[in-house]
């Protein structure tokens, strides 16, 4: 599970890991969509060996991180703003 970065929240096997001396480390994973992406190792907390051993809800990794992303912005409530005319 992603904790941490753009991917924050996304869930998936990992792949492989880059290691890189004096750098950050990469971990390359792919989601259940057979989607791959990578993060840093510090943003990645590891929820099972073979498989998950925590109960996830079910729609996760069922939307991309695109569709996820609109369905956020489509539940905050919407601010209108009062624009005065001036009748000048």
């Amino acid at each position: 599970m992603i904790t941490g970065g753009n991917n924050i929240g996304r869930v998936g096997s990992i792949l492989r890991l880059e290691q890189h001396p004096g750098s950050y480390e990469i971990v390359h994973i792919k989601d259940e969509n057979g989607l791959e992406f990578s993060t840093r190792l510090s943003n990645v907390f590891v929820i099972g060996s073979k498989s998950s051993e925590i109960a996830l809800l079910k729609r996760h990794n069922y939307l991309s991180i695109i569709q996820e992303r609109d369905l956020r912005a489509s539940r905050r409530p919407k601010v209108e703003e009062d624009v005065e005319q001036d009748d000048s």
